[in-house]
């Protein structure tokens, strides 16, 4: 993260073994150095969990976390969406909503990927597209070849 050059790294580890802590701590290192993170993760209940963890974790620095999926209501999902491109929100965890057009970034610096492998090709090419401009982050307990 601290190169010219993006970073792209896999983090493999089996369930219980920290994945989400450290993306947590690269998001906030991203955060502090004036970037903003995406949190992708290919489920609701997932994006949920992130969400939760991180706004508790991070709840006492000058952060603001937001989450984008479909059980948030229009009205909020309209506000973090201008928030991401006014640059207010730092952090934001959602499903694949994230990578609708509508959803621009000020300053986007650090894409954390959660279980990369079970997100579909158009999800998939988008990321690819993303991966050679910022960093990116992906984590996954079962990895597959096209992954690695």
């Amino acid at each position: 993260m601290e190169s010219d050059r993006p970073m792209d790294r896999l983090l493999c580890g089996d369930v219980g073994f920290g994945k989400t802590e450290l993306a947590l701590r690269a998001a906030f290192k991203a955060a502090m150095s004036g970037k903003q993170v995406a949190l992708l993760a290919p489920t609701t209940v997932l994006a949920q969990q992130h969400f939760h963890v991180f706004r508790e974790r991070l709840k006492n620095f000058p952060v603001v976390v937001e989450m984008l999926s479909r059980f948030v209501d229009d009205e909020t999902q309209a506000r973090t969406v201008e928030g991401l491109k006014t640059g207010h929100v730092d952090i934001v965890v959602g499903t694949h909503r994230l990578l609708q057009r509508d959803v621009r970034f000020k300053r986007l610096g650090l894409l954390v990927v959660d279980e990369e492998h079970r997100f579909g090709v158009m999800q998939k090419e988008r990321l690819k597209k993303l991966r050679t401009q910022l960093d990116v982050l992906s984590l996954s307990a079962t990895p597959i070849p096209r992954t690695l």
